[in-house]
């Protein structure tokens, strides 16, 4: 951080400093959205989150001013997008199409099913499938309305209430859960699984990624909706 001799944050020089911090986030935080939504747009949002972040900030919070940034910067861009719709119903019905086949398809191989054979089973041409894995990126977000069932009056969160005594963090802690996900994660194919290793725990962009592979960015971001597509489908009991 940059501060007078007074020992206040110089804003101008701070924002300029912490910019790359935010495109940092709006590049990782692109890999959950849809390609409709533009990355210009999610810089901009996190801008304002980043100059909130150097008006609000205290050094007396007890925190790194980065990880204060960061929150800020991170809650901005969702609050540009909550705003604006960001994932219309056309790409959830997409979404729903790829884990439809994938979760059928492995019940019947008793095996991750390649692309060609998800493509032949949709009745699609193998570019088409691709193009649909590009438009499904960023069904991982939950939208409200996936709850709710257009056959039935009342909602899920009607037909899922919680018990008075359930305990969510003790089910995320559950060993059961965590074997079943590392289990499911082991199963992917070696690529995709190389992906999600590089994205989730080496904190790689897309971009990034796609020069360590040798392939497109776009190939890696339909890499990455088809392995949490796989991973959908088989925690779906979860």
């Amino acid at each position: 951080m940059v501060y007078t001799a007074a020992g206040t944050l110089r804003k101008n020089d701070s924002v300029q400093e912490y910019a790359p911090l935010v495109k940092r986030i709006a590049h990782h935080l692109m890999a959950k959205l849809p390609a409709s939504v533009q990355i210009e747009d999610i810089i901009q949002a996190g801008l304002i989150g980043l100059m909130d972040a150097v008006n609000r900030f205290e050094q007396e919070q007890g925190v790194q001013f980065e990880t204060y940034a960061s929150q800020r910067i991170r809650g901005a861009m969702l609050d540009e997008l909550r705003r604006n719709d960001w994932l219309p119903r056309g790409v959830r019905r997409t979404q729903r199409k790829i884990e439809t086949a994938l979760h059928t398809l492995e019940q019947k191989l008793g095996r991750s099913p390649n692309e060609g054979e998800v493509a032949t089973h949709i009745g699609v041409p193998l570019t088409e499938y691709q193009s649909m894995l590009q438009e499904a990126r960023g069904c991982q977000l939950l939208y409200i309305e996936d709850f709710n069932d257009e056959d039935r009056d009342d909602g899920f969160l009607e037909r899922n209430v919680a018990e008075a005594d359930a305990d969510p963090l003790r089910a995320l802690q559950d060993d059961r859960f965590r074997e079943a996900l590392i289990g499911a994660i082991e199963k992917l194919p070696e690529r995709e699984k190389m992906l999600m290793s590089m994205y989730y725990e080496q904190d790689l962009n897309f971009r990034e990624i796609a020069a360590v592979m040798g392939v497109t960015e776009s190939r890696v971001c339909q890499l990455h909706t088809q392995a949490v597509s796989r991973l959908r489908t088989r925690m779906k009991d979860w």
